[in-house]
């Protein structure tokens, strides 16, 4: 596992072999079930998750009891309630395994341990942060102003390779429309 960390790691920043294991040092592995919850609302949110082999989504339940998903993760991706992770407040969203996943955690003790003992992790950190928000900017934008088509051929760009792992019923979620507008979206 520490394998597969080390040459995300290396596709962003280059370390030492030492730096490199210091680094490792601080995740720990563990595995969920498929439809096992990782995060649940409420929850205190301890860890960081990268994702060495599986599929997540996060999503965040409304006061009708109706799931809004914010977005999925797959292998080399990294996911968590950050809101909750950095400000150790509850998790007001929820994460949740679609597949078998294997995970290495990190916690918010050992984020800022790493960073200090791997001062070039910050560059690390930075880099994925600002990826992800460009990501949560293009979701919304998305939201904002395409049509349920435009949004279904944008996630087809973007994500081609999830479009056969995530359940249709759980995509038409996603993409906010119903399980027979994504059908006839597939159909065109």
């Amino acid at each position: 596992m520490n394998q597969i960390l080390k040459n995300h790691i290396q596709k962003t920043i280059d370390l030492s072999e030492i730096e490199m294991e210091k680094a490792c040092s601080f995740f720990s592995e563990e595995h969920f079930k498929k439809r096992e919850m990782i995060i649940n609302e409420n929850d205190q949110v301890n860890h960081v998750y990268f994702i060495v082999s599986g599929l997540l989504k996060l999503f965040y339940t409304d006061n009708e009891a109706k799931e809004h998903i914010i977005s999925f993760s797959m292998e080399d991706w990294w996911e968590s309630d950050y809101a909750a992770f950095y400000t150790q407040t509850k998790a007001t969203q929820s994460l949740q395994c679609l597949e078998d996943t294997i995970v290495l955690k990190l916690s918010l003790e050992g984020y800022y341990q790493l960073l200090n003992d791997v001062p070039k992790m910050t560059d690390f950190f930075l880099k994925k942060a600002v990826g992800g928000h460009i990501s949560s900017q293009r979701r919304i934008l998305s939201l904002m102003t395409m049509n349920a088509k435009e949004r279904y051929e944008q996630f087809i760009k973007f994500y081609p390779s999830l479009i056969q792992r995530i359940p249709k019923t759980v995509l038409a979620l996603y993409l906010g429309v119903s399980r027979e507008t994504l059908s006839r979206l597939e159909s065109k």
